[in-house]
């Protein structure tokens, strides 16, 4: 999907090979954290400078955009979220 895109990043270096904002060594999960205890997109940038608006915007955007597609392995098949 996004791994070691301008948005997203992974080395073995950084934060043991977990998926990073790029650029920074925040984690996308600390994100997911956030945004499941019911925190702000806003209340997460306050805590990490490092990562842009502009990146949390696009990462939410490439999800949403794959979550729409269904997967090749899928068929045509298409997976419901409940």
């Amino acid at each position: 999907m996004l791994k070691d895109s301008p948005i997203i990043s992974a080395s073995p270096e950084i934060m043991g090979g977990a998926i990073v904002f790029a650029g920074t060594r925040v984690p996308v999960q600390t994100l997911l954290d956030y945004l499941k205890a019911g925190e702000s997109i806003d209340d997460f940038l306050d805590g990490f400078p490092t990562v842009t608006k502009e990146q949390v915007i696009a990462l939410l955007e490439e999800v949403g955009f794959s979550l729409g597609k269904p997967n090749q392995s899928w068929g045509h098949e298409y997976i419901t979220l409940v």
